[in-house]
């Protein structure tokens, strides 16, 4: 930085310069008559954005490392002039230290483009640590990776996207040994409630990665069981070499990671801009990046999708393979999977050929996927049973089953994840008009297509109310958080279903008057589907109040919750909750509440609901009902 500055200030005053400098002053003189400080190319490669409150730009980098001058951050003029000069450094290099015309090969090759550099007056370096890597990608084309929603990890809770490098001359058969790269928060954390806390308000610092593709598909796709989605990406040979170039300037420099605006999805979309300024992809995510309507966006840049492919996670395997077959072959799967000692030599008697070859195609992949997991019951035996199942497998002339077809609807196809509601109801005999405001993303009554069955997450949902009895406007609901995740279990696979909660909510206390509370609510248990597709669930939830109304400005209690998810129609989905808390610490009361909410879709992104509740706190019963109109945009 401090080169960069005597550098700048040289070029800026000194009257009499040795030849370089001469040449220097030249180039920024140039570069300042045409504008490229505030090129759309020079602003991509610094990540500068307008400021949201004062004049100006500043760049969303935040390691120093990344500029040559002291105001680079928010200065694309003395940036760029300071750059200009750090690429007359002497060329000394080491293991620890780029030359500055490699460190920052992007912009240097925009610059030497722009300014038609003499090679004689400003000579290039080689860059032998960039071109040796380049060489080991080889690179041919770029192909956007978006593995589904994993709930289980609040930092993938909408899904995640990265990159792949394809390889020159690679196939289906090859491309798992293309490099992938990936943007995400650096930390070690395991508690996921922290994470996402520290994650919101830029807790973490955020870098760049490179790694095997075939690493991250066994992190997405066996390990947190999660579908990935390859979208294939024509873009010109010129823009992949500018993407690579940029992506090797980022190296490890540090971004203050925020988990809704400045993610995983929009550092990509920065990348790519990097490679076509015009795209201009970023601008459209001011407030939050969801990464499904990132990659809406992407696929809706006029040819710029070549292709999309489906990789379906171990756990879409096996469901898929376990459907083909009677409950009691999949019992006969799982046991020849998981009984101790040898293969039993009966265990498949009485099947025929083509069931026998099911059965233990089957079982075969539950043992690796437990294996993958860490969960196989047969320690170092392991490797001998999944080799026994293969050999008896082979010994039978029948064709492979055929895998899963790709679901019709992709994550970006489904409904848009920003919603406005508008409502009219009656509580309590008088009516009411209730506006709802949700910024993300998805509820268990919304279609399901393109998203997780079982699925809700919303953050920061927001609703308004104005009753008739005093025509006054309020606050009726504060959703900071609200996630459930409803993992069906079945014979092979047993995950649990869980569900948090934490807001304000406006509802009767002691007093009787409609009291705003402070909520934190959140339980665990089992979730099962029926052979009609209804989504059965039981809970056991503990839940927190905290208000002035409540004589200990608190209570805090537990109960059982038990519901199903049902689709009574392609259009009509609905949901029937029953549940009760008894709170034992604070104000010791009981409560109860048994709600039906239904939606009927009118289109892609409108629907119909009706949502009726009655509950009871305090001995005092309540009724609910409202008919709302619903949009997604």
């Amino acid at each position: 930085m401090v080169r960069g500055l005597v550098m700048l200030l040289l070029v800026l005053v000194s009257p009499a310069l040795p030849a370089a400098d001469d040449y220097l002053q030249q180039l920024v003189a140039q570069a300042r008559a045409r504008g490229l400080a505030q090129h759309p190319q020079w602003r991509a490669l610094l990540h500068y954005e307008p400021r949201l409150l004062l004049p100006g730009v500043e760049s969303l980098a935040d390691d120093p490392a990344f500029f040559n001058a002291p105001e680079g951050k928010t200065d694309p003029e003395q940036e760029l002039a300071a750059t200009l000069a750090a690429f007359f450094e002497p060329p000394e290099e080491s293991e620890a230290r780029q030359h500055p015309q490699c460190r920052f090969i992007a912009r240097y090759h925009w610059l030497a483009q722009e300014l038609a550099f003499d090679p004689a007056r400003l000579p290039p370096q080689p860059c032998r640590r960039f071109y040796e890597w380049h060489a080991a990608l080889d690179p041919a084309g770029l192909t956007l990776i978006f593995p589904a929603a994993y709930l289980n990890n609040p930092a993938s809770a909408y899904g995640h996207t990265f990159l792949r490098v394809d390889a020159r001359g690679q196939d289906e058969r090859t491309r798992l040994l293309a490099y992938a790269i990936n943007y995400a928060a650096d930390t070690d954390e395991t508690n996921g409630l922290l994470f996402a806390i520290r994650g919101i308000f830029g807790g973490y610092p955020g870098t760049f990665s490179i790694a095997p593709y075939y690493v991250k598909v066994g992190e997405y796709n066996d390990l947190e069981n999660r579908d990935i989605w390859e979208y294939e990406l024509d873009f010109a040979p010129p823009e992949i070499e500018r993407l690579l170039m940029h992506a090797w300037e980022l190296g490890t420099i540090r971004f203050d990671y925020f988990f809704f605006d400045e993610n995983c999805s929009y550092q990509l979309l920065a990348l790519f801009e990097a490679a076509r300024p015009s795209l201009e992809w970023t601008a459209r995510f001011p407030a939050w990046a969801i990464p499904s309507d990132t990659v809406r966006v992407v696929v809706e840049e006029p040819g710029l999708l070549r292709r999309t492919t489906w990789r379906p996670a171990r756990s879409t395997l096996l469901r898929h393979r376990a459907r083909q077959l009677a409950p009691a072959l999949v019992q006969r799967a799982r046991t020849l999977a998981l009984a101790p000692g040898p293969l039993p030599a009966d265990a498949l008697d009485g099947l025929g050929e083509r069931e026998r070859a099911r059965v233990l195609e089957l079982a075969y992949e539950y043992l690796d996927y437990l294996r993958l997991r860490g969960e196989a019951p047969h320690g170092e035996d392991t490797a001998e049973r999944l080799r026994a199942l293969l050999l008896a497998r082979s010994r039978l002339a029948v064709a492979p089953a055929p895998p899963p077809r790709a679901p019709a609807v992709r994550p970006e196809q489904g409904h848009r994840s920003a919603r406005i509601v508008l409502g009219l109801g009656r509580e309590g005999g008088a009516t009411f008009q209730e506006l709802r405001l949700r910024p993300a993303y998805h509820d268990l009554l919304d279609p399901e297509p393109g998203y997780v069955r079982g699925a809700e997450i919303e953050f920061f949902a927001v609703a308004v109310r104005r009753h008739e009895r005093d025509q006054r406007l309020r606050l009726e609901r504060l959703d900071l958080v609200r996630i459930t995740s409803l993992s069906a279990r079945d014979a092979l696979l047993e995950p649990l279903s869980w569900r948090i909660r934490a807001g304000w909510e406006r509802g009767h206390l002691r007093s009787g008057e409609h009291s705003l509370a402070f909520r934190l609510e959140g339980g665990s248990g089992l979730a099962w589907q029926d052979a009609g597709g209804r989504l059965w669930y039981t809970m056991l939830d503990v839940a927190l109040a905290a208000d002035d109304d409540l004589a200990s400005g608190y209570a805090l209690g537990a109960g059982p919750a038990a519901g199903v998810v049902l689709d009574l129609s392609p259009r009509w989905r609905a949901q029937l909750e029953l549940r009760g808390v008894r709170y034992e610490a604070g104000e010791e009361h009981s409560a109860s509440e048994v709600a039906l909410n239904q939606r009927f879709a009118l289109g892609a992104q409108s629907a119909l609901r009706l949502e009726w509740k009655r509950s009871r706190v305090f001995d005092r019963v309540e009724r609910e009902i409202q008919l709302s109109w619903s949009h997604d945009f």
